[in-house]
């Protein structure tokens, strides 16, 4: 009797370790896992999730049931959808973000659904993403839940997540299967998220170039920063840092950002006293930075004092035709526009002063 006891918890003992060795093994499943990404400005969206196929199968209220169910395992008694096969769907942002308008941390979430009869359906994004599927749900661990309309779509016969209407500040997410589609609109607050990135980097190693500062206030002055904030970025490039060193680039930057906050002639006294040690290009440039800022004339007048210094040389006569075209007298500017022509450095060029002179034939300012 004792030698059958020790052979039955041998034979036991050689089942667990038997099932336990088998558990850990790396074969392939029959609901192939996937990924997909999308960066929405420096936020990356991830999902992972495993492609079940329809294979003939009544999907929608019957392998899939409507509302909540007890699935007849695990502690959840009335669970949602997986939104997928085998282990949790997961989802992770890099960034705080906001889905269909509302708030969500940056963070990893399992993914799970509530399918209803109608065209609607609950997507829940739950804070437990180490539970096998949803049979462990539990509602105390929603970090949100949104409630959206589904849509006819195509057959598809393998369960897919795609990215679709990617814009600068947002994404449509969906689950794709059989003939429903459940999309949801993932928002980032783009500006502020670069903003707050580059105030951590300016205090780390990338903050010892001068670059780094210049791109920084650059980002601001076009994204809708901070500009008082992006003046005093762009002037320690130009003095007062170890790094300092005036050049044209983040003169005009600074000049930028004083005239988007009212400060024009500070923005001309800026740009002014880099002119005597200006390049050809450099002068091009600020005339038509002033074309930019509404100075016709005093654009003109630069672009005369760059033919002067630099006679017939490119891109003089482009700027005044510009200049002059500015000023409404499209006759002397077609008349530089042809001078430009015979010198412009490359077909490219030569295409785009082609294409101005057709402009001024109908009539049209070339800026």
């Amino acid at each position: 009797m004792k030698k059958n006891n020790i052979t039955n918890l041998f034979v036991c003992l050689l089942l667990s370790v038997s099932f336990s060795a088998f558990s850990q093994l790396n074969l392939p499943q029959g609901s192939q896992l996937a990924s997909v990404s999308q960066r929405i400005g420096i936020t990356d969206v991830y999902i992972e999730y495993s492609r079940p196929s329809v294979n003939k199968r009544e999907i929608w209220g019957k392998l899939v049931p409507y509302g909540l169910n007890n699935l007849g395992f695990g502690t959840s008694k009335a669970a949602p959808w997986r939104a997928g096969a085998n282990e949790n769907t997961i989802i992770k942002f890099t960034d705080d973000v906001k889905i269909e308008g509302k708030e969500i941390k940056a963070g990893k979430y399992s993914v799970h659904i509530i399918v209803n009869k109608d065209n609607t359906a609950s997507i829940i994004f739950n804070k437990n993403t180490g539970a096998w599927g949803s049979f462990f749900y539990e509602p105390a661990q929603d970090a949100l839940k949104i409630t959206i309309n589904t849509k006819e779509i195509p057959h598809k016969e393998q369960l897919s997540f795609e990215f679709n209407e990617v814009r600068a500040n947002s994404v449509v997410a969906s689950l794709n299967w059989e003939k429903k589609q459940f999309p949801f609109k993932i928002e980032a607050d783009v500006t502020s998220i670069v903003l707050s990135d580059i105030r951590e980097k300016l205090q780390n190693q990338p903050g010892f170039n001068r670059n780094t500062w210049e791109q920084a206030a650059n980002y601001a002055l076009n994204n809708g920063g901070d500009l008082e904030e992006a003046l005093g970025w762009i002037n320690g490039t130009i003095s007062g840092t170890f790094y300092s060193q005036q050049t044209f680039n983040n003169t005009n930057i600074k000049a930028s950002i004083l005239n988007k906050i009212g400060k024009q002639s500070k923005a001309i006294a800026t740009l002014d006293s880099y002119m005597p040690k200006a390049s050809v290009l450099e002068m091009h440039q600020y005339g038509r930075q002033l074309i930019g800022f509404g100075l016709k004339d005093k654009a003109l007048e630069v672009f005369k004092t760059n033919a002067k210094k630099n006679k017939d040389t490119w891109p003089v006569h482009y700027g005044l035709a510009r200049g002059y075209s500015a000023t409404g007298d499209f006759k002397n500017a077609k008349k530089h526009l042809k001078k430009a022509l015979a010198n412009a450095p490359n077909p490219a060029s030569k295409g785009r002063i082609q294409s101005n002179i057709t402009k001024l034939e109908k009539g049209e300012d070339i800026n």
